[in-house]
């Protein structure tokens, strides 16, 4: 028989029990009774069975137990299914699309006629086109539930639990503090140093580190090495705060891969003390983010850094990317469209493990010939700079940055992008308030990054337009790409919205700063624009003293109003240049801003619902 035909049966079989008065009546016979029983029973375990699978949710959700939200919890079960299916029926009819591929009559798809190619994942070529390297794999199952990834969302500071604190307790310690930037700088064999180039990847020991073993085999490694290369692989758009995927190690003879995913609680554990021993060189490129990523996810503090990246800000190179380094002195041209691939993908498809490899394999000979340049560079300066100490000055000051979470306070959302230009009044701003830490406080429950549950683009919409009804909020997120989050909370979303609105008066001060303060942007960027215009036809113009105004007397918001910000002083005007005024506000873009209004304008009853949302909500 086929699916149907059970179908059938099992709709015409449900049809014979009895119903209303009939049921009631039969329900007093303990034949009857134990039998309902039995099937509801089997059904309740059942169904918690298929909740609380991870295989399927990727987070448990028990059965409910009241029988109102056990009907909401089979339909919302029933759309999530629904809507992974359609993901995944997408990606496969893009990927299709992708290989030029046909279903055949016997059902199978085949490459169309005349085409020859491989069906491969991100990075396989197939029938001669380039493939598309996607950044969000939609399919993918979180990390964070396959390998039970531990993280601390909390908005509360981040503890650097491996470092001394000082005496009064109030900072953590660097171990570099205890080492000086001279201990580092190698002067003695550079001039006797011979830059040998690194065999092909083809011809170098690799090893792919997935397991304890691989992980100890990799220390022993290290322990026998005075320098190595090390890179790193992140994903910042599935998590709250990013997860390191890949670290990538070179040595002057092998190169290692270690899946920092399924090791994340052994990494520092085994490779801690070797990142930390001032005695062997870590040489790594632009590593300003591995740097904090290292110590937020490993625990793991970096002594005697060689940066590449600033190496070729002091020599003064063309362009400072690793990919002009591989070019300019390996004529190595690298594949720099996986930098921002999906480095969640299991297993990792060989174009990515090229691609990894690549940034760090030729990294130790780079260093040496960056070393060489910069002695040579210091022997023919005549001043008493020392272009060589700089680098591990600059790289010195890198290491000695510590992690620092980002956390909710009453003015973040006063960071968020393109609000300054919105010209948003107070009821416009209350709603980005609201909005702005619902999306905080649900990011950080389901580590999800706050783009994906709400992007800042849909916070200024929904806050521009302030829709009170259902309706009015899908037709403004219609055309948007799939959000998750707004479709299964567009009722919290409303609530927000209309009780936003209803605090207006709260945020019209903060609402006409930041009018005075984008118009006095705006002014300062257009005359600047107009000097380099007119410096440039050759002419000598003396550019005009900024306007006084209601923002003149006041600093930008939250800030005191430091000499040379940009607004005239109280006590007397004098001339600032256009320069200092774009400068300064540049810098306060950058700045959290403080309000003096309190943005805690969730009701009780919002906070509730999100509580009791969030808790049963799938995540993909």
């Amino acid at each position: 028989m086929d699916f149907n035909h059970h179908l059938l049966d099992l709709s015409t079989s449900t049809q014979s029990i009895p119903s209303s008065d009939d049921f009631r009546f039969h329900y007093n016979f303990p034949e009857f009774r134990h039998l309902i029983e039995e099937i509801a029973r089997k059904s309740q375990s059942m169904l918690n069975q298929i909740g609380s699978s991870e295989n399927i949710w990727g987070i448990g959700s028990s059965f409910p137990a009241d029988i109102d939200d056990a009907y909401e919890w089979i339909v919302n079960a029933n759309d999530d299914v629904l809507e992974l299916v359609d993901e995944i029926v997408d990606e496969f009819h893009r990927v299709l699309k992708e290989q030029d591929m046909e279903e055949g009559e016997d059902g199978f798809f085949k490459f169309k006629k005349g085409k020859k190619g491989v069906f491969g994942y991100l990075g396989h070529e197939a029938n001669g086109k380039k493939p598309k390297v996607s950044f969000h794999v939609h399919t993918l199952r979180k990390p964070q539930y396959h390998y039970n990834l531990v993280v601390d969302n909390s908005n509360q500071p981040f503890e650097h639990v491996w470092l001394e604190k000082s005496e009064d307790g109030q900072r953590f310690i660097h171990p570099l503090e205890k080492l000086s930037v001279f201990d580092f700088v190698d002067k003695g064999d550079i001039e006797s140093l011979v830059p040998v180039m690194p065999p092909p990847l083809e011809c170098t020991p690799f090893k792919l580190v997935e397991d304890v073993k691989g992980l100890k085999e990799l220390a022993a490694k290290l322990s026998s090495v005075d320098e190595f290369a090390v890179d790193l692989e992140h994903n910042q758009y599935r998590s709250f705060q990013g997860l390191t995927c890949l670290m990538q190690i070179s040595t002057r003879t092998e190169d290692f891969i270690v899946d920092t995913l399924k090791l994340r609680d052994h990494v520092g554990t085994h490779l801690r003390e070797f990142f930390k021993d001032p005695t062997k060189k870590k040489v790594l490129h632009g590593a300003d983010r591995d740097i904090v990523w290292l110590q937020r996810d490993f625990g793991i503090y970096v002594c005697n850094m060689f940066d590449t990246g600033q190496a070729s800000r002091v020599l003064k190179l063309e362009r400072y990317s690793l990919q002009h380094l591989l070019q300019h002195y390996c004529g190595v041209t690298a594949n720099k469209e996986y930098q921002n691939a999906d480095w969640r993908a299991r297993p990792l498809p060989d174009v990515m493990i090229k691609y990894g490899r690549e940034d760090t394999h030729y990294l130790l000979y780079i260093y040496d010939v960056m070393r060489i340049k910069l002695f040579e560079l210091s022997m023919e300066s005549e001043g008493s700079d020392d272009p060589l100490l700089e680098v591990y000055e600059r790289s010195y000051n890198v290491c000695m940055q510590l992690y620092e979470k980002e956390l909710l306070t009453e003015s973040s959302y006063l960071n968020l992008k393109g609000l300054r230009g919105a010209g948003f009044n107070g009821q416009q701003l209350a709603v980005v308030s609201g909005l702005f830490e619902w999306r905080d406080v649900l990011a950080r429950s389901e580590d999800e990054s706050t783009g994906f549950i709400l992007p800042n683009k849909v916070i200024l919409e929904i806050a521009k337009q302030m829709p009170v009804t259902t309706s009015n909020l899908r037709r403004l997120v219609a055309e948007r790409s799939r959000l998750p989050y707004v479709e299964r909370n567009h009722d919290i979303i409303i609530n927000i919205v209309r009780h936003s609105m209803q605090k207006a008066a709260a945020f019209e001060e903060a609402a006409l700063r930041l009018k005075e303060e984008h118009a006095a942007f705006e002014e300062a960027a257009l005359r600047l624009k107009e000097e380099k215009a007119a410096n440039e036809n050759g002419a000598n113009v003396q550019v005009p003293k900024m306007p006084t105004g209601a923002c003149d007397a006041t600093p930008p918001l939250g800030h005191s109003a430091p000499e040379g910000n940009g607004f005239p002083d109280k006590k007397g005007k004098k001339e600032i240049k256009v320069e200092q005024i774009v400068e300064s506000e540049t810098s306060d873009l950058k700045k959290p801003l403080s309000a003096t209004v309190s943005t805690s304008n969730l009701d009780a009853n919002i906070i509730l619902d999100l509580d009791s949302d969030s808790d049963d909500m799938m995540q993909e």
